[in-house]
């Protein structure tokens, strides 16, 4: 629910209220980045970062894109963490970086559509993976039925949800949201990435 994305900007001390800019004023500054170390400075770390991305690079996920609209317009961010996670209610979660940019304003939209990748829509992922860049420049959509969040064209399947929890997990935060429409527009081949790339289904 919305109420649970208001508690989490509070934690962070963001505002829960997006006043609306004119074109003069400059956008609103990231959050600073939380210090999320779990290990002291005299300690080695049980796995080092470069080898930890090495080893869990070799399993292959689907590619999506988290889109929500605010006051600012759409937002989204190229997501591979997506997961579904319960039947009943309906539930599914995604992964974010607690230094996201991103990631506020779909907290205070309160609800977001997982655009699902097929494995043609490399470039559609690649733009929106760009901190910083417009990234709905030029990229069609039309606002998801339950929520309004941008559904982009296209896509093979779309999942509409409203936020129902989120957690912290370590320099990460586990979003949950409760499924309010969903629907697959047309078959095709998922996109996938593997160790760094992406790929496709080999039949």
């Amino acid at each position: 629910m919305a109420a649970t994305a208001v508690r989490y900007l509070r934690s962070v001390g963001a505002a829960t209220t997006a006043a609306p800019r004119t074109p003069q004023e400059a956008p609103p500054e990231p959050l600073p980045r939380p210090d999320l170390r779990a290990v002291r400075d005299d300690e080695r770390p049980p796995v080092e970062p470069a080898e930890f991305r090495r080893v869990l690079g070799h399993f292959a996920s689907g590619v999506t894109v988290v889109t929500a609209r605010d006051t600012d317009g759409p937002t989204g961010f190229a997501c591979q963490s997506f997961a579904s996670l319960s039947l009943d209610p309906p539930l599914v979660s995604f992964m974010v970086a607690r230094t996201s940019t991103t990631w506020p304003r779909i907290a205070r939209a309160g609800v977001f559509c997982v655009n699902i990748l097929g494995a043609e829509q490399g470039a559609l992922c690649r733009g929106f993976a760009v901190s910083g860049a417009d990234k709905f420049a030029g990229v069609a959509y039309e606002d998801a039925p339950a929520t309004g969040s941008p559904l982009l064209d296209s896509v093979p399947a779309w999942i509409d949800c409203r936020i129902h929890a989120v957690h912290t997990g370590g320099d990460h935060l586990i979003v949950v949201g409760r499924v309010e429409a969903l629907g697959a527009a047309r078959e095709g081949d998922p996109l996938l990435f593997h160790r760094g790339a992406f790929g496709r289904l080999s039949r």
